[in-house]
């Protein structure tokens, strides 16, 4: 029996001894396996593709990756976004390297600059850095400035080669910052590349015979063997459901379409008795258009202040001033003021050279445009319901007629056109007068009247009594 024990222990004890030894052996191959980590960015530059480089960076870190491997075919997109993505690589200490899958064009060009060793499928293209609207039109230059700059510096931050020709020692630009120039200005000419009024792009070919490639690759497999790297694991960043909202709420459609509902939110509710579904639209509107940009870091709270302060004006102007003055209108430019600049980020304030103007200008056309179609919108939605015959309730349409007993105008008030008083209240237009002992609403014809100052009854329009100054 105790023999039994004993070779019934000793077996266990091989088979785990032969366990060990093969999760140390599986564990000396990962160790010595390079870790390459990819991430893909084969849509249009937005704030999807700009989480997305974002969490995966962190993710890549926290692997303790070797290689962060962006995998790019892409015609552009938001500058401002390509600049945060390009920053993020320029300070990455994980070595960053670009697979340009066919198309590196505009904000992909500058993406792929930025990484330390690019490589192109053959017949793929980088280049066409030309900053455009959203109609494809070429914007003024000082737009163009900023993109120029932005290449110049990017390419300029890869450094030198060192070349020994004889006894000579000679510095060379990685990467040709006048070439990065080129693909931005079509003014610029270099002998041999580019001639003035073109922009330049390169093929695969061409990139790697002037520098900005290091080599071709039709797979990611191929890229890997050409560069040398044999062993090697690759992981892949998946974004979660939680990156796919955030980058859907963040995209400047979406992010226009929650304006139009705020505003429109907001205009129809002042429209309609009680509170309701158009303020409920409103409030949801506004979380959905702010919570996703914070969590970005790209709103902050005193951006937030600007919008909630901006509203409360406008409220005040709308229900405690009579007319439509300095309140309301600083309320309507802090609203605008909130919506553009959350959706900046707030690191553009902090720089020493010439002030990117494209990265607010862009915000700021999509906000302005957005809250001018949410008002109209607002205002013919707000007619067509309130006097639909499928939301009754919304406003007040019973008929009071005078057969039933009511009269609708105080005939005593009709009469009064031409008596004079004395103003009880400033009328800043509307205020109270006296005429003939007894207190009158009333509205100043002309411009305000201050508290004592005698007027003169005009006119009076559907029961409301119109007065000029009685000098």
């Amino acid at each position: 029996m105790n023999r039994l024990i004993f070779k019934r222990i000793g077996l266990i004890a091989i088979v785990g001894l032969f366990v060990v030894c093969g999760f140390t052996s599986h564990a000396q191959t990962d160790s010595s396996a390079t870790l390459v980590y990819k991430i893909n960015i084969k849509e249009s530059i937005m704030p999807a593709a700009w989480r997305q480089v974002k969490v995966g960076f962190d993710e890549a870190t926290r692997q303790n990756a070797d290689i962060i491997l962006i995998h790019i075919n892409t015609y552009g997109g938001m500058v401002d976004m390509a600049d945060s993505i390009r920053t993020k690589i320029l300070n990455s200490r994980i070595p960053v390297w670009a697979f340009v899958d066919n198309q590196a064009a505009s904000a992909g060009a500058l993406i792929s600059i930025a990484c330390d060793s690019i490589y192109m499928r053959k017949g793929g293209s980088i280049g066409a850095a030309t900053v455009v609207d959203q109609g494809g039109n070429v914007v003024p230059d000082k737009f163009q400035s900023f993109m120029r700059s932005t290449m110049r510096a990017t390419a300029e931050a890869q450094g030198y080669d060192t070349l020994i020709a004889g006894n000579d020692t000679v510095l060379k630009w990685r990467r040709d910052p006048r070439i990065a120039e080129a693909m931005v200005d079509p003014s610029i000419y270099i002998e041999g590349i580019i001639d003035t009024g073109k922009v330049l792009t390169f093929t695969a070919e061409e990139a790697i015979k002037h520098g900005y490639c290091e080599g071709k690759a039709e797979t990611v497999a191929d890229l890997l063997e050409n560069a040398g790297v044999t062993e090697y694991t690759l992981a892949e960043f998946k974004p979660s459901l939680l990156d796919i909202i955030i980058g859907f709420l963040t995209s400047p459609i979406v992010s226009g379409i929650l304006i139009m509902a705020i505003v429109g939110g907001i205009y129809f509710e002042l429209q309609s008795p009680g509170i309701g579904f158009p303020l409920a639209l409103a409030v949801l509107a506004a979380v959905l258009y702010f919570a996703p940009l914070y969590l970005e870091g790209l709103a902050q709270h005193w951006e937030l202040l600007l919008f909630v302060v901006g509203v409360v004006l406008v409220l005040v102007e709308v229900f405690a001033i009579p007319g439509f003055g300095v309140t309301g209108i600083s309320g309507i430019i802090l609203i605008v003021a909130g919506l553009t600049l959350a959706m900046v980020d707030n690191n553009i304030f902090k720089g020493n050279g010439s002030f990117p103007w494209i990265l607010v200008i862009k915000p700021f056309s999509v906000v302005v445009a957005s809250v001018f179609i949410g008002l109209v919108a607002g205002i013919a939605l707000s007619k067509r319901l309130l006097t639909s015959t499928m939301f009754p309730n919304l406003a007040l349409n019973s008929e009071l007629s005078g057969e039933s007993g009511f009269v609708g105008i105080d005939l005593h008030i009709k009469n009064m056109v031409g008596m004079e008083g004395v103003a009880i209240t400033v009328l800043r237009p509307s205020g109270k007068v006296q005429i003939n002992d007894q207190w009158f609403d009333a509205v100043s014809e002309f411009g305000f009247i201050d508290k004592g100052e005698f007027v003169k009854v005009v006119k009076d329009e559907a029961g409301q009594l119109y007065v000029v100054r009685n000098n």
